[in-house]
């Protein structure tokens, strides 16, 4: 029942805020972790956030200790030691993203990460694909779109302010898995240096992740928004009107409004 459920409320969120990508399931499993499902394929050499993309586009990814590539992501997720070139800052330096090794070692002991040896194993897939409720779900596409689950989340938390956690450092693994998951609140970023040179992330493209504890009443709370706060602020009536397109006569800036 639930694989159905899930498979609905995917559906659901990519048709009210017009999603190009699939919203992601993650599945984390505590070592020793156990055979992947059926349909999820073990796959090596991969960064985590070419395994969201794969996993965005609709393939099923195992990533288990020695898959996954990126140093930075396998010290976050707990099955290696950080390298001390990174550890100690200067190979953020060395990248140009951190102008003094003591801001790259700052931004690295900031970050969540889990406790070593915990886990056994990480799944990514469609949403959709999966059978049981994923522990995280990572949506990333156009940040309007993402904008209204942010805005879901205000609505479901009485008001409350979203805070964003993030050293603009691994958007995807720490900011949008982790830190919903250690934390069990939803976060976003604007993406990072690593994650938009691995990946086919477009500039005008972010990532939010959620607990999946969250993904039934965030999915309800679309729905409402999407009766008319979606379309109405998509429908830009008010802009129309600013620019003259309503009459067709020329708008205030200047020129053809068309």
């Amino acid at each position: 029942m639930i694989g159905s459920q899930l498979a609905s409320w995917s559906s659901g969120l990519k048709e009210r805020l017009h999603l190009d990508w699939e919203p992601v399931g993650v599945k984390f499993w505590p070592a020793p972790a156990p055979a992947p499902h059926e349909g999820f394929e073990k796959v090596a050499g991969l960064r985590y956030c070419q395994g969201l993309m794969l996993a965005r586009r609709g393939k099923a990814v195992r990533l288990e200790s020695q898959d996954i590539s990126c140093p930075a992501a396998a010290s976050a997720f707990g099955f290696r030691p950080l390298p001390e070139g990174l550890a100690s800052g200067q190979g953020l330096v060395g990248f140009g993203i951190a102008k003094e090794a003591a801001t790259g070692k700052a931004m690295f002991e900031g970050m969540a990460r889990l406790e070593h040896g915990w886990l056994g194993a990480v799944d990514l897939a469609p949403l959709g694909a999966f059978q049981e409720l994923p522990d995280v779900v990572v949506v990333e596409d156009r940040v309007e779109r993402l904008m209204w689950l942010l805005l879901a989340n205000v609505n479901l938390k009485g008001g409350a302010r979203v805070a964003a956690d993030t050293a603009v450092l691994q958007a995807t693994c720490v900011d949008s898995t982790l830190v919903p998951f250690l934390e069990k609140r939803i976060n976003f970023s604007f993406g990072c240096y690593g994650c938009r040179e691995a990946t086919d992330i477009e500039p005008g493209e972010t990532v939010v992740g959620f607990p999946g504890e969250l993904l039934p009443a965030l999915a309800e709370e679309i729905e409402r928004l999407a009766e008319r706060a979606i379309p109405r602020s998509r429908a830009k009536q008010p802009y129309a009107a600013l620019a003259g397109k309503s009459d067709g006569a020329a708008g205030p800036f200047g020129g053809d409004p068309s």
